[in-house]
């Protein structure tokens, strides 16, 4: 690890995962409420032009109050697993990656685990790297796949960012939708497929945040009445951290894998705003036609965004056998992370 002040970045080659592995089946779930910009501007002080210009976004998702996001974990495994041809008993681990789980006590995957009927899993919840979160569950299942009694694990990347919003705040109330994506690994028979490298780093900020509920701020009344259980984020400064860290973080992953960057052929980038994502690509010098969107519709569906851009490139059968890929995100802290994958 190397440390410098207040910035840690972690990064390893994949040489040491002697195990190759697959993503075997994805899956995804959209609630069925569809919110418009138009519909925004009917509460909110901005217009369709403002929203599309500045974020990309032209409508997003919202889940339907009588729901938290298990549901739309369990949702969105289904379609995965079966796409994986794999039981749920047949789970060694279920993984849950969210900052909005259903409750702060018992854990989220834990109930998506108990109502997929996969006893025998282990359950595991990551949760403080935001929208960053899904890389480092991904890096986890890969690391238990090199484990020989793990042969099966459930990857699930749920955000219902619709229940820690502000509804009369303009910049975080245009920007996130509720979404889930899954991911099925199983180990696999081709020498050379799964992970290449990973790159992660963090620099602490309280830029993207919310400031109540921990210990350092218990939920009372007056934290309830002030907003301080409401996500905050300043724009700027994602905006900055993003555009930087992620072609940085994409570039070491690539050159520690020995893989040159015109070489990876799906970049799955978090859905974090369309203007970010396009900056990105520009700065690694890659069309941006090899970084699927789905922020445009989807909005910022925090963890779960980057799975799926990754979920539709599958259905569409554009993931080929030795594709390489990066999935790459950023979430508040700030963390971030990109790992290098070949495709089975």
């Amino acid at each position: 690890m190397t440390v410098a002040l207040d910035e840690a970045v972690f990064h390893q080659t994949g040489a040491g995962l002697s195990v190759p592995f697959v993503i075997a089946g994805t899956g995804m779930h959209l609630p069925p409420t569809v919110i418009s910009n138009q519909e925004l501007t009917r509460t909110l002080d901005t217009s369709d032009e403002w929203i599309t210009s500045r974020t990309g976004i032209r409508e997003r998702r919202r889940l339907d109050p009588l729901l938290a996001t298990s549901d739309m974990c369990v949702a969105a495994a289904h379609p995965a697993l079966d796409a994986a041809g794999i039981e749920p008993a047949q789970l060694d681990a279920v993984i849950v990656a969210t900052y909005t789980g259903d409750q702060p006590l018992v854990s989220t995957a834990l109930i998506v685990k108990d109502a997929l009927g996969a006893h025998s899993a282990l359950s595991l919840d990551v949760t403080q790297a935001a929208c960053a979160s899904g890389i480092q569950a991904m890096l986890i299942a890969a690391h238990f796949l090199q484990n020989p009694s793990i042969t099966t694990i459930l990857v699930l990347a749920a955000d219902c960012a619709s229940r820690i919003t502000d509804p009369t705040d303009r910049t975080t109330g245009v920007f996130f939708g509720d979404a889930a994506a899954a991911v099925v690994l199983t180990r696999a028979d081709t020498t050379g497929a799964g992970l290449l490298s990973y790159d992660l780093g963090s620099r602490l900020s309280y830029d993207v945040q919310v400031p109540a509920g921990g210990s350092r701020l218990p939920a009372s009344t007056a934290t309830v009445a002030a907003g301080e259980h409401y996500l905050s984020m300043d724009g700027r400064a994602v905006w900055n951290a993003a555009t930087t860290r992620l072609p940085e973080s994409i570039t070491n992953a690539a050159d520690r894998a020995g893989v040159p960057i015109d070489q990876v052929r799906h970049f799955f980038l978090h859905q974090a705003n369309l203007n970010i994502l396009t900056e990105a690509m520009a700065v690694l010098g890659v069309p941006r036609e090899r970084a699927p969107v789905t922020i445009d519709r989807l909005g910022n569906t925090g963890s779960a965004g980057l799975f799926t851009a990754l979920h539709i490139t599958v259905t569409e059968g554009s993931l080929l056998p030795g594709d390489i890929y990066v999935l790459s995100g950023i979430g508040a802290g700030f963390q971030w992370g990109t790992l290098c994958l070949r495709h089975a």
